[in-house]
């Protein structure tokens, strides 16, 4: 099937079921042009909240779904392909979370939005890369327990030194795979393009870069910037966005393994076929949906 024709039919279904179609940044370009809103986990978090259609498509990985659901449990929330996963929300259970709490009762939980919907229920207060200072800061607690990404939660502990960490070893396999090498070979290669890189990535990334922010953060500092030369150290499909917007502008990725394979599942042919059929429902047990919603409308509120 040609893209045009599946474009037509994603488009014609969309009005019969009053459906929208989120995708986020890393999805392929295909995707991202099919979408009706394009944007990284904080900006879909918010905007899957207030939209009025019945039916969402979240093109993406199973959390940001199930985050879409428990945020929206009325609406019907399908994920076009049920096996795209991330694996660093499965690396953090529910069981790690109690452990931790009963380890340190004085702290608060903190998990990133990349996270299960299990680790959602038994945290107190949810964040992203974008907000995660923020929502800390906003905090009476003085310990903070930080899951899944123990990047993330390094990055926001240097910047509050006030507060005691206690961090869960969990990790972006895609990020971390970067290392100080990949940044030298990247700056000899392009010695007058800034460096902007996810949090997500290791200390010494960070530390060398000329920026370091969420995907619409690094989005928004380049729209602002007046550089024209840009080192991208997060993952590929940021590109497609950038380079639509700013054709006078130069992007090379930091390193070309940059790929998140479960982001790049997704097809044109599988949004079709989801709104088609209806696949993959997002479904979760009341109980639980209720229990998650309450760290994720705190973080909405700050």
């Amino acid at each position: 099937m040609q893209l045009d024709e599946i474009q037509n039919k994603v488009s014609r279904l969309k009005q019969e079921k009053n459906a929208v179609i989120l995708a986020h940044y890393y999805q392929i370009p295909e995707v991202q042009d099919l979408a009706d809103h394009v944007g990284d986990s904080f900006a879909l978090s918010k905007l899957s909240a207030g939209l009025p259609n019945q039916v969402i498509v979240f093109c993406g990985v199973n959390f940001m779904a199930e985050t879409a659901k428990i945020l929206s449990p009325e609406k019907t929330v399908l994920l076009p392909v049920e096996d795209a996963g991330c694996p660093m929300a499965d690396m953090a259970k529910a069981e790690d979370v109690k452990r931790l709490k009963a380890a340190h009762p004085d702290a608060a939980v903190v998990s990133y939005v990349n996270s299960t919907t299990g680790v959602k229920a038994h945290s107190d207060i949810c964040c992203t890369s974008a907000n995660a200072e923020k929502v800390i800061r906003s905090l009476p607690h003085k310990k903070i327990i930080f899951l899944p990404d123990e990047q993330l939660g390094s990055y926001t502990a240097a910047k509050i030194p006030e507060k005691e960490f206690i961090l869960f070893k969990g990790y972006c396999p895609i990020h971390e795979e970067i290392m100080e090498i990949d940044v030298k070979l990247a700056r000899e290669a392009y010695p007058d393009a800034l460096l902007l890189v996810h949090p997500e990535c290791r200390p010494e990334v960070r530390q060398a870069a000329d920026f370091v922010g969420s995907t619409g953060q690094i989005i928004r500092y380049i729209d602002q910037s007046p550089e024209k030369k840009f080192i991208i150290g997060t993952e590929q499909g940021i590109l497609h966005p950038l380079q639509i917007s700013h054709p006078e502008k130069q992007f090379h990725m930091l390193t070309g393994s940059f790929l998140c394979p479960n982001m790049k599942k997704t097809t044109p042919i599988h949004v079709l076929e989801s709104l088609k059929e209806d696949k993959t429902e997002i479904e979760i047990e009341k109980g639980l949906i209720d229990k998650a919603r309450i760290p994720l409308k705190r973080m909405l509120e700050v």
